[in-house]
């Protein structure tokens, strides 16, 4: 897909997302989960994890919407009667597919806004970033393995009989595995061998040493993984839709895939 088409998709995206109101339903979660888990920090007099309390929203957030985007862009599509018509053009559709969720991705970012505004108005916290160019390519690289995860997702929920519960299968599980609020090294010894292939888990350890003071130790190794993990989403959902395609072309069943 070329840049300018890959700008138009995104551009397109963004404005049907805010067109939809239950889309944007992380907007208004994202600011009770703050409250929620600053209220328990506080409680434990640990003001020194407020900035992990404020993250852990807004990585909720973004997987949240990715996850939305993913399950529910090919099921619209084929509730519209437009799915034959978007696979019929000359891009390839597993690309419209990634620049779509890449956008709603990316909106969703706009949650940690929100985390921060609660924190410091609510609480009269102010969190810092100790390391502003490590938070922001953490963020970056963040909602582009979101967006790559949920290429894949996409693919399965199209086989999957019904989106909604794959869906909700595949949120809190992820929080956990991931470590979004309690850090992996928190989990059972058993289980946190499995967090190691949610990038998730790569990403709160990136954004939690840049807002914590002092060196970002290890930070390296967590942002190529979060980057293979990402490249591996992307290359599987590709490769799934891709597969899905040709098949229901050949028997002739894609509005019913």
């Amino acid at each position: 897909m070329s840049p300018t088409l890959f700008w138009q998709v995104f551009r397109l995206q963004v404005v049907m997302t805010l067109r939809t109101p239950d889309t944007l339903h992380v907007f208004v979660t994202a600011p009770l989960y703050t409250t929620l888990f600053l209220a328990i920090t506080e409680h434990a007099d640990r003001r020194d994890l407020a900035g992990f309390a404020v993250l852990a929203p807004v990585l909720m957030s973004l997987w949240s919407m990715a996850l939305m985007a993913g399950g529910e862009l090919i099921g619209h599509e084929r509730e519209r009667g437009t799915l034959e018509a978007v696979v019929a053009t000359p891009a390839r559709y597993s690309s419209v597919i990634a620049a779509r969720i890449a956008a709603v991705t990316l909106l969703s970012t706009l949650s940690l806004a929100e985390a921060w505004l609660v924190a410091w108005a609510g609480f009269g916290i102010l969190v810092t970033i100790a390391h502003p160019a490590l938070f922001l390519l953490g963020l970056l690289l963040t909602a582009a393995a979101m967006a790559g995860t949920a290429a894949c997702v996409s693919a399965l929920f199209v086989l999957a009989p019904s989106a909604r519960i794959l869906q909700n299968t595949l949120s809190f599980p992820f929080f956990l595995l991931g470590g979004v609020l309690v850090p992996v090294d928190y989990l059972p010894h058993w289980l946190q061998p499995a967090s190691k292939a949610v990038f998730l888990s790569w990403s709160a350890r990136v954004l939690r040493a840049a807002v914590s003071p002092g060196p970002a130790h290890g930070t390296t190794g967590a942002l190529l993984a979060v980057v293979l993990l990402g490249l591996a989403g992307f290359a599987a959902g590709t490769l799934l839709i891709d597969r899905i395609l040709r098949r229901v072309r050949v028997t002739g069943t894609l509005a019913r895939m």
